[in-house]
């Protein structure tokens, strides 16, 4: 079974059009090498959360892959434990909370029923009333990065619904977290 796969920008660069064959697992391209070195070199950077992602069989779309909506799904659960562990923060009780203001992802590999997948987050940017996020989901049995994704975190004022300055515990508490 194969499938086109228009990409026009991937890690900032522009790339034709590749092929996913999925009974092979191969990808095929003429950029193929180059969207791997790209991929390869995200591993430099340190990712010190890690969350293992169980892949229920409703994840699984009829092509026999998980649906690219379940990886939005795996990215909350890793946002969100990163979140609570980090901050240490009761959003039902402050004023402040961080709300998505835009998420991106790359798909690059399929997940299957029965892939080990673990959901790797850490904080990449820090802004004055915003954070990014970056995630990658990785396939523990081959240590590939199978999808990747970006997410503008700002800072949101309940009680005035409106943005706000980053709150200083926030930054302190990702820079204790992410040591570089």
């Amino acid at each position: 079974m194969h499938y086109k796969i228009a990409r026009t920008n991937f890690f900032g660069k522009d790339f034709c059009t590749f092929v996913l064959n999925f009974d092979s697992l191969a990808v095929t391209s003429l950029a193929k090498s180059e969207i791997m070195n790209e991929i390869d070199n995200t591993k430099e950077e340190k990712f010190y959360h890690r969350l293992p992602i169980q892949i229920r069989f409703n994840d699984v779309d009829r092509y026999g892959h998980v649906n690219n909506n379940a990886y939005f799904a795996y990215y909350d659960l890793g946002k969100e434990e990163y979140l609570r562990n980090v901050l240490k923060t009761d959003y039902r009780a402050a004023q402040i909370a961080p709300v998505i203001a835009n998420i991106n992802a790359d798909f690059i590999l399929p997940i299957f029923y029965g892939d080990e997948i673990v959901i790797e987050t850490r904080v990449s940017h820090v802004g004055n009333k915003s954070f990014t996020l970056k995630q990658r989901a990785i396939n523990t049995k081959t240590q590939q990065v199978v999808c990747q994704c970006s997410t503008v975190m700002v800072c949101f004022d309940l009680k005035n619904q409106q943005s706000a300055l980053l709150p200083d515990l926030y930054r302190k508490a990702f820079e204790a977290f992410e040591k570089d």
